[in-house]
């Protein structure tokens, strides 16, 4: 970990390869930006932006080595971004990437499945009890706590998992369920049950989500508790 974080940064975990099969070049045509889609970084590049993301987001973060040693919900992006570039590597490799997210639950309690698409500076805080299946997409700036779950409501191979734009924050415990889109800059509040289409800007909270406008801000302002809108 250390050489990549130090190291020269001649590897990619970017897109697809050439050969890569039609499921996964639908996957990952749906992102919400090119480089949720898997942009062309640099893997010690992309690992400096976690760190630093997880830095800017939490106030109990004091230093740069401590988010890189310490913090799980930093080393289960890490091995994802790996799980996922092997994973698309195509089907004979699927196992081995598999392998790789099942270790990487084991450490850090948070699973998340190698066909996920994640974009880019993903905080996920605490982390314990994350899940995020097969053909979620997840877009860039998104800030997830701890018992999220970005599960599926049927069996389909196809597509059933969430899509989560840019910007978005989900609380505690929240769980969003099937093929639905959660729009650029929407919040999910701690324990909310979301089963449908959440638009950009809007909150949802409640065990049957309730939608309701969202609190005026920046993407990179202080985000205030979806708490508050229960």
């Amino acid at each position: 970990m250390a050489a990549l974080l130090v190291g020269p940064a001649s590897a990619d975990w970017g897109g697809a390869p050439d050969d890569a099969d039609a499921e996964t070049a639908d996957l990952a045509e749906r992102g919400s930006s090119a480089s949720s889609r898997g942009g062309h970084i640099g893997v010690r590049s992309l690992m400096l932006e976690d760190v630093r993301t997880a830095r800017e987001r939490d106030p109990a973060a004091r230093s740069f080595i401590e988010v890189a040693l310490c913090y799980p919900g930093v080393h289960a992006v890490w091995a994802h971004r790996m799980s996922h570039w092997i994973w698309t590597r195509g089907v004979e490799w699927r196992l081995v990437a598999r392998i790789v997210s099942q270790i990487a639950r084991a450490v850090t309690g948070i699973e998340i499945h190698p066909g996920a698409v994640i974009g880019r500076r993903l905080f996920i805080d605490h982390g314990m009890g994350v899940v995020i299946g097969e053909t979620a997409v997840v877009g860039d700036d998104v800030t997830m706590f701890h018992g999220t779950t970005l599960g599926g409501t049927s069996m389909s191979h196809g597509k059933r998992h969430p899509t989560v734009g840019n910007g978005v924050l989900i609380g505690a415990g929240a769980t969003v369920l099937g093929p639905v889109t959660i729009g650029d800059g929407a919040k999910i509040g701690a324990g909310a049950v979301v089963v449908r289409d959440v638009p950009a800007g809007m909150v949802a909270v409640g065990p049957a989500a309730r939608i309701r406008p969202g609190a005026a801000g920046t993407a990179h302002g202080p985000w205030d508790d979806p708490a508050i809108y229960i």
